[in-house]
């Protein structure tokens, strides 16, 4: 059984190390990661990007971040040079004129939302005047705002909860919020436990993608080294597509998340690395269109001033 203590103990706490905010050498990589991200946590225990780079004297640095937003951040200051985040991240980093672009895509994997044991909520329609918590910037923010317009509500027609993954989960279990948006792991984990339901999926509601974003910097400067990372997540992917009991396994020992759970998650993630190309790119505008439109952004953006163009 999992343990509010053991779960705790599994969730990641932000993890920016002190040596990422000084001028990283020419000849290291750093990367951004989630814990639980399977498909970069597979490229970190393949060394898939060590090995691609290794020909050219390039080390790799792993930095492991909590949620989406907070790895942007550092990106945005110099911490760190790529990293794998949701679809809501990147739309919030730009409208904060962050130089970061994206580099490639992959549908995404479960997402949820979830109601505490004895909720009575049994529609998105029973979401109005609720409290509805979800990493503010996260790709749970897209999901919560996209189920609500399936729902026909108003986002002034909820309450918003702000919360990281770790506290959303604390409030979670003590009953603090009517329901909460979010992926997996967190999803998986908290799917099993009595009484907590699944109120709705990510297929209910909206197909999602996920990125790999860079600093515009970075690739610009070494772009035949980031032709080679993407190239190496596509492998991943294509592992990772025949060994989802394997790759669960060692994301079990890296992680400590147990293993049943990530079984779980790893069965709903596609695998499948895409380029931006244009419908991934007019998906993306859409999110990037919700947000200006229920006033999150300010402004409005253009999510095509911000994909990388790999060299011919």
């Amino acid at each position: 059984m999992v343990t509010r203590r053991s779960l705790l103990a599994a969730l990641p706490a932000l993890c920016v190390a002190t040596a990422g905010a000084r001028a990283a050498p020419d000849k290291t990589l750093r990367v951004g990661f989630q814990k639980g991200e399977p498909i970069l946590l597979a490229a970190r225990e393949n060394r898939t990007l060590e090995i691609a780079l290794a020909p050219l004297g390039i080390d790799v640095q792993w930095l492991e971040f909590q949620f989406g937003p907070p790895m942007l951040e550092a990106m945005r200051i110099g911490s760190i040079d790529i990293g794998g985040v949701g679809d809501t991240p990147p739309v919030f980093a730009q409208a904060a004129h962050s130089d970061l672009v994206y580099i490639a895509a992959q549908h995404a994997g479960g997402q949820a939302i979830l109601v505490p044991p004895g909720s009575t909520l049994q529609t998105l329609q029973d979401l109005k005047g609720k409290r509805l918590a979800f990493g503010r910037g996260s790709s749970a923010h897209d999901l919560a705002v996209a189920a609500l317009e399936k729902a026909g509500l108003g986002y002034d027609e909820i309450k918003p909860t702000y919360l990281a993954p770790a506290d959303a989960a604390a409030a979670f279990e003590r009953g603090a919020i009517d329901a909460w948006a979010v992926w997996d792991p967190y999803y998986a984990l908290f799917e099993a436990r009595p009484g907590v339901r699944v109120l709705a999926k990510w297929t209910d509601i909206e197909p999602q993608n996920s990125f790999f974003m860079a600093r515009r910097a970075y690739v610009e400067a070494n772009p035949a080294i980031a032709v080679k990372i993407v190239a190496g997540f596509v492998e991943v992917s294509v592992w990772a597509r025949s060994h989802r009991p394997e790759l669960a396994e060692r994301l079990a020992k890296a992680t400590g998340i147990p293993l049943d759970a990530l079984q779980r998650a790893v069965d709903r993630v596609p695998f499948e690395v895409v380029t931006m190309d244009a419908a991934v790119t007019a998906a993306q505008q859409k999110v990037a269109d919700r947000f200006h439109r229920i006033g999150e952004i300010p402004e409005a953006i253009h999510v095509a001033d911000a994909v990388w163009q790999p060299p011919a």
